[in-house]
């Protein structure tokens, strides 16, 4: 079976399962192997899924540009660093969700997580997968974001859309192996986003 016709034939209960089911061993994942151990400061992004003309699709927002800042203008998934009165990640993830695009967490259900990832910068993030309905209001806070879209997840579960490269140079201290899809309308999902994007895949996709 085509691959982008098993994710949509997929409920919500399957995906809960799936997401039970592949918890992996590993406490995480680190996006740079081998780097030295530090503790890293704990925070969440919500991966909000929608059913849109029979198919599943992925919510994006894609962050405001401020000059020096290269996170900006980023496509990521809302969230960002646990705070305090926060009980788990899911309440991070929820919360941060609510402040960026004004998504009211009474509208999500929560399926699932997946493995934290260890980033370059040293954040923790828990992925939280949760089901929105489709359309939704949101109202984005423009200081953070600049547009919130969506990416069929037929078209993101297609291999051909993506490619693994070295980044940001094979010399580079910091050099990895970073995932990169293909441009769709116009925005690149690329770097954590992209990793925790795939890492769903397989979680949905696992035997």
């Amino acid at each position: 079976m085509e691959i982008g016709v098993m994710l949509d034939r997929l409920d919500r209960g399957a995906i809960s399962g799936r997401l039970r089911s592949g918890r992996a061993s590993r406490p995480h994942a680190q996006e740079l192997p081998g780097a030295p151990r530090r503790e890293p400061r704990p925070a969440a992004v919500l991966v909000p899924m929608f059913r849109y003309l029979e198919a599943w699709h992925l919510l994006f927002i894609r962050r405001t540009e401020y000059p020096g800042d290269h996170h900006s203008g980023q496509v990521a998934f809302p969230g960002g660093q646990w705070e305090p009165g926060d009980a788990d990640a899911a309440a991070t993830a929820l919360r941060e969700a609510r402040e960026e695009i004004g998504l009211d967490p009474r509208r999500v259900v929560v399926l699932g997580e997946l493995q934290p990832l260890h980033t370059v910068s040293n954040y923790l993030v828990t992925p939280v997968v949760g089901e929105i309905p489709w359309p939704l209001a949101l109202r984005p806070d423009p200081s953070e974001v600049a547009r919130v879209f969506g990416i069929p997840l037929a078209w993101l579960g297609d291999a051909a859309h993506r490619r693994v490269l070295t980044w940001p140079a094979p010399d580079h201290p910091e050099a990895r192996e970073v995932v990169f899809y293909d441009e769709f309308d116009q925005e690149l999902l690329w770097g954590v986003s992209a990793h925790i994007t795939v890492d769903f895949l397989a979680r949905l996709t696992r035997a």
